[in-house]
């Protein structure tokens, strides 16, 4: 396999999911053998530098699940999967925030994170911030502790970084668009 190269690898769907959405497909990136283990490399040299302990990942539903796990493996975390509702067994905390046009909430099982536990919260793509955010709040609330925010992908001309920023906790991308 050739090295990764983000800007060719990743394709642009452009007003998919909505119109004026450009949405970054990595699929034809992870359908390259090897390309998989290679970005948890990647991800996990960019974070082990900016976290000193992780216990936890805590990743976003659905594509958080891709690469999540992996980076788990990694620093010898355990991995546990923030969900959208409905979807996590009782009983869970949840947190809902607003969307640009709407509102969701995301879950997280209240017994698979103890107390004290060092967090790094991770999905693939950076954006508005929200759903990273609102995990972030989850986390605090079980008492643990958030040590950063990893992303694969993220957008520069949207205000998520700042938005994470404010938190306090390092925020870890490998590649923007």
């Amino acid at each position: 396999m050739s090295p990764i190269d983000f800007d060719r690898d990743v394709r642009s769907v452009p007003d998919w999911p909505k119109k004026g959405v450009d949405f970054k497909d990595w699929s034809p990136l992870l359908a390259q053998p090897g390309a998989w283990g290679e970005m948890i490399d990647l991800l996990f040299a960019q974070t082990r530098d900016k976290t000193d302990l992780v216990d936890y990942v805590v990743g976003a539903e659905a594509r958080g699940f891709v690469l999540g796990p992996g980076l788990a493996d990694r620093f010898n975390a355990g991995f546990v999967p923030v969900r959208k509702p409905g979807k996590t067994p009782p009983d869970f905390h949840s947190h809902s925030y607003d969307l640009e046009y709407g509102q969701d909430t995301i879950e997280l099982a209240h017994d698979l994170v103890p107390e004290k536990s060092r967090v790094l919260f991770h999905d693939d793509l950076l954006a508005t911030g929200g759903t990273a955010l609102a995990a972030a709040h989850l986390i605090e609330k079980i008492g643990a502790e958030l040590v950063g925010f990893s992303f694969a992908f993220e957008i520069n001309d949207l205000p998520g970084r700042e938005t994470l920023e404010s938190f306090g906790a390092p925020v870890i991308c490998l590649h923007s668009f």
